[in-house]
């Protein structure tokens, strides 16, 4: 498997600026090796641009997708959408955002959106914030006119199966789909559905793609990210407006603190108000959520794949939530089967042995934690296990862990925070979950536009994020001591 090379050898020099993660042509990361590099990257400076060879697809649209938007348009922008259904919602917030017209196009079952270049902009933001996108498998199909792989519904059940057991919950309470963010496009259309127009909250400081499809796909959202104060925030908050959703993440990233959904729920409860939860940092081998979340969304592509070469998606329903049945038929009415074939074997593949591995990131992201929490060169660390560890621990599975994300500030930030990313060896790229130790400076990279008020939020711009892999954790110290002796 092409991932495990990194385990042997990262992408952390220079020269390894753009190189896909991993090297083949359906990776979903991209070596930024440097901290100037992830500064010229967010600046579009042409010296960096013009090196990549991928990125996170829906930030970057793989190469095999911009064939295929030029097969199907080879003169306009186009981006192909995996359903009419999809592609009708993207023209629509087109002409929202600009009042531009799009026509569409379709070749083997995929949509092309086709805009002005004065609409490219908008069209992108729709791929970007819903994941509602083609994978580059299906974009290789369409290319190479191969129809549906007759084994693909086989591993989708499979997979679905599999994700059933994980959350405790009936095969037919999970919806599949083809990234994580269109899991939360998913569950927003649901909740919306039940009250049309309400805006959303968003409880700790989030996933930017997360807040951002609330308030430019959605009909706004209040983001509420001091965890100490939640619950009085959240009641005042809904005695001044109707909300469709409360929207949060346990834990948070890249703080790694957890809302207390304890208290949460009975105040959302008590107005009817669902609470979407995001899993993707604990995974269902640690969290239990049943007692509080309505909806349960992931991203497949993190640790349950842990490869870093497929993309993918769920909507759990919880079916102890008293919005159930409510909940479930909305999912039945939205959902379409999106995940593409060759990215269903691979997940199903990879889900096999996922709770294995999941242990194993538990215990190495365990030791690396502690260790850098020791140590005199390190400002700060933020791991569950000790950020708002309560609300975390009052939904750890008794035999769970805390993960394998950790976020740090070495001691004077400002002047050493560069020089100590730059020295890490280990592979340095946009995504988290990989069997691979990956790193990234988070902030610069998800709030490059937005700094100050990350910083507002108590977000410096400084944090370096790791997500520990399965190497060796001796050998895995060695190189972060290594990297914060400078």
């Amino acid at each position: 498997m092409i991932a495990h090379r990194l385990l042997e050898e990262p992408l952390w020099r220079a020269e390894d600026l753009g190189k896909p993660i991993p090297g083949c042509q359906h990776a979903v990361s991209v070596a930024l090796p440097r901290w100037q590099d992830v500064v010229d990257y967010e600046e579009h400076k042409p010296e960096v641009i013009d090196r990549l060879e991928g990125g996170y697809p829906r930030f970057v649209v793989p190469r095999l997708v911009r064939q295929l938007a030029r097969h199907i348009e080879p003169d306009l922008f186009c981006l192909p959408f995996p359903s009419e259904s999809v592609a009708r919602q993207a023209a629509a917030f087109v002409k929202r955002q600009t009042g531009g017209i799009c026509r569409f196009k379709e070749k083997s079952g995929v949509v092309g959106v086709i805009t002005s270049p004065e609409g490219a902009a908008a069209l992108q933001s729709f791929w970007q914030h819903t994941g509602w996108i083609v994978s580059s498998r299906r974009a290789e199909a369409c290319l190479e006119n191969a129809g549906p792989n007759t084994a693909g519904a086989a591993y989708r059940q499979e997979l679905t199966e599999r994700l059933a057991g994980f959350y405790d919950c009936a095969p037919d309470d999970v919806f599949l789909t083809p990234t994580g963010m269109a899991a939360h496009s998913l569950a927003w259309q649901v909740v919306s559905e039940r009250r049309p127009n309400a805006a959303t909250a968003q409880l700790g400081f989030p996933y930017v793609d997360t807040l951002k499809l609330q308030q430019k796909i959605g009909h706004g959202a209040t983001l509420l990210h001091c965890l100490d104060t939640i619950e009085a925030d959240l009641t005042s908050l809904m005695t001044r407006q109707a909300l469709a959703a409360c929207f949060c993440e346990i834990p948070g990233n890249p703080l790694l603190g957890s809302a207390d959904i304890r208290q949460v729920t009975p105040i959302l409860r008590s107005r009817g108000v669902p609470l979407v939860v995001d899993d993707v940092v604990a995974t269902p081998v640690n969290l239990d959520l049943r007692a509080h979340a309505d909806l349960v969304v992931t991203s497949l592509t993190k640790f349950i794949a842990g490869t870093c070469d497929v993309m993918g998606g769920a909507v759990v329903c919880n079916p102890s939530s008293p919005y159930a049945a409510e909940l479930k038929a909305g999912l039945r009415r939205f959902h379409e089967e999106l995940l593409w074939d060759g990215d269903a074997a691979v997940l199903a593949l990879q889900a096999r042995v996922f709770p294995e591995r999941m242990e194993q990131h538990n215990r190495n992201g365990l030791i690396i934690a502690e260790r850098l929490r020791a140590h005199p060169q390190v400002e700060a660390v933020w791991y569950p296990k000790w950020c708002f560890n309560e609300a975390y621990e009052s939904v750890r599975r008794p035999d769970g862990g805390w993960g394998a994300l950790i976020t740090f500030l070495p001691r004077h930030a400002p002047s050493r925070a560069p020089r100590v990313f730059d020295r890490l060896r280990v592979t340095k790229g946009p995504s988290l979950g990989t069997i691979f130790t990956i790193a990234c400076p988070f902030t610069l990279l998800a709030h490059y536009c937005e700094l100050e008020w990350a910083e507002s939020c108590g977000v410096s711009r400084y944090l370096i994020r790791l997500s520990i892999g399965l190497e060796d954790p001796e050998d895995m110290w060695r190189r972060i001591c290594q990297a914060l002796e400078n």
